[in-house]
């Protein structure tokens, strides 16, 4: 079936999303493996995308946690350091899609009020047809649910998508429903396979 409809995950697809990078930039590898072994951070983070308040959530941990309460409290104080930078290739495929007529629309894990942070900083987050963010939805990926709430609110059938996402449990469920799926591994492949698809020719798509 043509594609009718493109998705877009947000983290390592249009922003990058390596908080280790951030930390070992701060405060050395080293003490950053050691806080990361301690500390469940990327536990706290899917509280996030569930929904729960972004300061209340990373506040509390940080209490819970003293020794490691000043770089805790970093996720939500620093936040759009820690996120970032922009892929600009794929922004300016994002918006090459739209500007064709294709209906793109987004599907992230991303929390209420870090996505509130991120698209006051990148405001291209905001150009989307629809935007089907977790922590609204109070599910994330790879949970079949939330394919299920994108079907029943996008408007398109399952196998006219094309859902484009970095980490393969996520294409693999989407693929199940009857997803057309992109396993993101940089703009370059995503370029060439919107060509492919027709949706881009490779001016457009560069």
């Amino acid at each position: 079936m043509p594609v009718e409809l493109v998705i877009f995950d947000i983290g390592n697809v249009l922003i990058e999303w390596n908080p280790e990078r951030f930390y070992d930039a701060e405060i050395g590898q080293t003490r950053r493996e050691s806080m990361f072994a301690a500390v469940d951070l990327h536990g706290m983070n899917d509280q996030l995308d569930r929904g729960a308040d972004f300061r209340e959530i990373v506040y509390a941990l940080a209490d819970e946690n003293p020794d490691w309460r000043d770089e805790i409290r970093m996720w939500h104080d620093r936040w759009t350091d820690i996120a970032g930078p922009t892929i600009d290739h794929s922004v300016r495929l994002l918006r090459a899609l739209r500007s064709k007529g294709v209906p793109v629309q987004a599907l992230s894990n991303f929390g209420i009020g870090s996505f509130a942070v991120a698209e006051a900083k990148w405001p291209y987050l905001k150009e989307f047809d629809r935007r089907h963010i977790s922590g609204y939805m109070k599910r994330i990926k790879p949970e079949p649910e939330i394919y299920e709430m994108v079907e029943e609110s996008c408007g398109f059938a399952p196998a006219g998508i094309l859902f484009v996402d970095d980490r393969p449990a996520n294409t693999a469920v989407a693929e199940a429903r009857g997803w057309q799926t992109h396993l993101f591994d940089g703009p370059e492949g995503w370029a060439d396979r919107l060509v492919a698809e027709g949706l881009l020719d490779r001016a457009e798509a560069s």
